[in-house]
Order: C-alpha cells, then sequence, then structure tokens
C-alpha cells in the first residue's frame, strides 16, 4: 500500500456544495413523509403542528450558530467529539465520540432495512428479502465510498439533488391541485377532559419527535478537515442548509394538511403515499414507496461516509485502534469505513440496532448537552484561540440552545429512566478509560 494510503491524511477536496449536500442529505430523508402523520396524532391541530416544526428550525438555526463558531475554530474530522474532547479531556470525547459514532452506525442498519420496507410498498415480492437486500444496501453504498472522497461528493450532491426535486414536485403538485378533489376535511372533535389533561405530555412529545426528525444537522462537523476553505465554507452551509430543510419540512406538512383530512392523517403511517395517492390515483402509492426507498438509500449513502471521520477523529487522539486512521488514496479512512459497515451487519441481522437506538438516545442528547457546554468552557479556556466565526448573540443564543439541549435531556429521562441508567454506566467505563489512556500518553511522553 502506498503512503499516501497510510499516512493517516485526509484530503482536502470538499466544497460549500457538498456541505450543504451532507447536512440536507443527512436530515431530509424518508421520515418525513412519515413524521408528519406521527406529530398530527399529537397534536391534531395544523397551527400547533406547524408551529412545532417551526420551532424545529429554529433549534436548528440555534445549534449550527454554536457549531459554526466551534467548527471553523477546530476544523478537524470528528464532528462533535473534537470540541467536546478538547474542552473535557479523554473521559468525556471518548462518551461523546462513541455515543454519536453508535448512533450513526445503528442509524446506518435502520435506513437499510427502510430502504427495502419502502421498496416493498412498490414491489410487494420483495418482502421476503428485507435482510439480504439490506445487507446488499450497505454493502453497496460502503463500496462506492471505499472508491473514495471524490465518488462521496458527486454521490451526495447528487442525491440531495435528486430529494429535493422529488419532496418539490410533491409539494408543488399538492398546491396546485384542484381543491374539489381533495377529500373533504372532517370537522376535529371535541377534546375530552382526558385528552385536555394530557394536552402538555401531547405537546412535548410531539417537539421531541420533531426535533427527531431534524437530527443529522451536524454533518459539516465531520468532514471540516477536508473542506478546502473550512473558515468560508461551513457557517455558509450550516445556515443555508437550515434554511433549507425548514422549508421543506413546513412545506410537506402544509401539503398533508391541506390535501388530507386529520383523521387520515392521524392514522396513516405513510401520509405522504396517501396524498400522492389522491393526486395520481392508485399508482400514487408505489411512487411514494419507490420515492422513500430511493430517499432512504441516499441518507444510507450520506450517514455511511460519515461514521468512518468519528474513528478515525478518536484515533488520532488515541482513544482508538491506529489502524482506523488509514486512508487509501481516494482519500477515504477505509479501515473506519469496514469497521462501522461490518458492524452494521450483525445490528441488521438481529435488531440490535433498535436496543442502541434505545441506549443512543440519552448518550446522544448527552452529548449534545456537553458540545454546547464545550463552547462556553472553550470561550473560558483559550480565549485567545483563533475563532473565524463567532457565534451571533453570544452569550445569549448559545446559552439559549445549551438550556434546551439540558431541558431535551432531563425530559428524555423521566420518560426513559433506563436509558438514564445506561448513560451512567458508560460515563463509570468512559472516565476510567480516559483518565488512564492519559496517563499512559503521559508516560509514553517522558520516556520518549
Amino acid at each position: 500500500m502506498s503512503e499516501e494510503a497510510t499516512s493517516g491524511q485526509l484530503q482536502k477536496r470538499l466544497g460549500l456544495p457538498f456541505a450543504i449536500a451532507i447536512m440536507a442529505g443527512s436530515v431530509i430523508g424518508a421520515g418525513i413523509l412519515r413524521t408528519p402523520g406521527v406529530v398530527a396524532n399529537e397534536v391534531p391541530v395544523f397551527w400547533i403542528a406547524m408551529l412545532l416544526w417551526a420551532l424545529g428550525g429554529i433549534y436548528v438555526l440555534l445549534s449550527v450558530n454554536v457549531a459554526s463558531e466551534l467548527t471553523t475554530a477546530l476544523p478537524r474530522a470528528g464532528g462533535i467529539y473534537v470540541p467536546v474532547h478538547e474542552a473535557f479531556g479523554d473521559g468525556m470525547g471518548l462518551l461523546a465520540g462513541w455515543a454519536i459514532w453508535a448512533g450513526y452506525v445503528a442509524g446506518a442498519a435502520a435506513l437499510a432495512l427502510a430502504f427495502v420496507e419502502f421498496l416493498a410498498i412498490a414491489i410487494p415480492s420483495l418482502q421476503g428479502y428485507t435482510v439480504p437486500l439490506a445487507l446488499a444496501a450497505i454493502g453497496a453504498v460502503t463500496v462506492l465510498n471505499l472508491f473514495g472522497v471524490e465518488e462521496g461528493r458527486i454521490s451526495n450532491i447528487v442525491g440531495l439533488s435528486i430529494k429535493l426535486a422529488l419532496l418539490g414536485g410533491v409539494i408543488v403538485a399538492a398546491l396546485i391541485m384542484d381543491p374539489a378533489s381533495a377529500p373533504p376535511s372532517q370537522p376535529l372533535p371535541a377534546a375530552s377532559p382526558a385528552e385536555a389533561a394530557i394536552g402538555w405530555v401531547a405537546l412535548i412529545t410531539a417537539l421531541q419527535i420533531v426535533l427527531g426528525a431534524y437530527d443529522g444537522w451536524q454533518g459539516p462537523t465531520f468532514f471540516a478537515e477536508e473542506d478546502k476553505d473550512p473558515a468560508r465554507n461551513i457557517p455558509r452551509a450550516f445556515f443555508r442548509s437550515a434554511v433549507i430543510i425548514l422549508v421543506v419540512y413546513l412545506g410537506i406538512n402544509l401539503c398533508v394538511f391541506t390535501v388530507l383530512d386529520i383523521e387520515t392523517l392521524r392514522s396513516s403511517d405513510l401520509p405522504v403515499a396517501i396524498m400522492i395517492e389522491s393526486l395520481l390515483g392508485p399508482a400514487g402509492v408505489k411512487v411514494a414507496g419507490v420515492a422513500a426507498a430511493v430517499m432512504a438509500l441516499l441518507t444510507l449513502n450520506a450517514v455511511s461516509m460519515t461514521h468512518p471521520r468519528i474513528l478515525f477523529g478518536m484515533a488520532r487522539d488515541r482513544l482508538f485502534l491506529k489502524s482506523a486512521l488509514k486512508v487509501n488514496k481516494g482519500g477515504t479512512p477505509w479501515v473506519a469505513m469496514l469497521i462501522g459497515s461490518g458492524l452494521a451487519v450483525p445490528m441488521i441481522l438481529s435488531g440490535a440496532y433498535v436496543f442502541v437506538f434505545k441506549i443512543q438516545v440519552a448518550t446522544g442528547i448527552f452529548a449534545g448537552v456537553l458540545y454546547n457546554a464545550a463552547y462556553f468552557a472553550l470561550r473560558r479556556q483559550r480565549p485567545d484561540m483563533h475563532r473565524p466565526f463567532r457565534a451571533i448573540g453570544h452569550p445569549v443564543l448559545p446559552a439559549l440552545i445549551l438550556a434546551i439541549t439540558v431541558g431535551l435531556f432531563v425530559a428524555v429521562i423521566v420518560a426513559d429512566p433506563s436509558g438514564g441508567l445506561w448513560m451512567l454506566a458508560l460515563i463509570a467505563i468512559c472516565l476510567p478509560v480516559g483518565i488512564h489512556l492519559k496517563r499512559q500518553r503521559s508516560l509514553t511522553e517522558k520516556t520518549a
């Protein structure tokens, strides 16, 4: 293998179009075709649902404001792991890195299965082949990204273009549809005392679902080291992508509320499919199935390109195997790629990705708390650090997003105490491991 392939040096081949594509493409997926119905089931009122989706967009804008400063100040591979490790050391860095990496690998497994499930809507004969086809999907995107960064760059930019074309077509078709052909809206039933009593619970649940649909906005942080001009491109990509996502999400929700009656929307697992069926007739369901499958596969490609960068960043800080630093001629951390894709295989075969997701909900949000706390920690610890972008509205807006993530973390722990126990167990493991690794490095440096 050539020196270039083993040097551990990532290649600066990426720019603004890719940064936008990896963020918007990681967020906008098949989930938006399903989630509006789940949210409407919790809050079956048009303006409240739209407000929650708008609040989700504001949450992303507040998040990328902080991320723009942290990522441009520390433009290294690893995503949110990098500033957490920089601010809080090996223990918390290890926890944040593992939590995010495990979430991405489990996400890859879930997306591969979702791709087949959606495709089976259009081709029912595939229903008996879910696992082998999901494994084939993982293998296909892994091979594509092993070719190199250029292939990943092009595929993600094209992938986002396809997604926006598909969703844009749905939105335009729904908005220009003859209202007379739409199903008649049904009046909402009066809320019972019981429904009124759990109103706030439903509201918080719906907001958590909405924020889950916006997850993945961190995409550009993982590729800052490979960006030709991160100081310029990363903030622009963050804010432009956030606006794109918000517009698409509000547009889709406006359409499903306009075309479908509320009871149909609340009871549907795939409301956009029903909406397309009302526009195109019986073939609409198959069209929706294919569209959802394509979007799931494209999102899988984005996720598969991302997770190796987390292990790469951790390995460079000696928190993972040194072999994860190997980069091939195309610029891909190929060992880290194979480790992540390889772990996704048993997750698909066993269904373990569901268990990982359950644990990762609490640990992932805690990693988000650490990330936003790292902003203030680094401001205090390293006031003279070069910051090409400074967060807007300091300290109020960064404090606001920190408070929001802390509130979300508390809500998740209250709703699922077992997730908190798993997180405490991981902290109990990561802290002593981090301390041990730090001591080992110190001894190595002294004897060198």
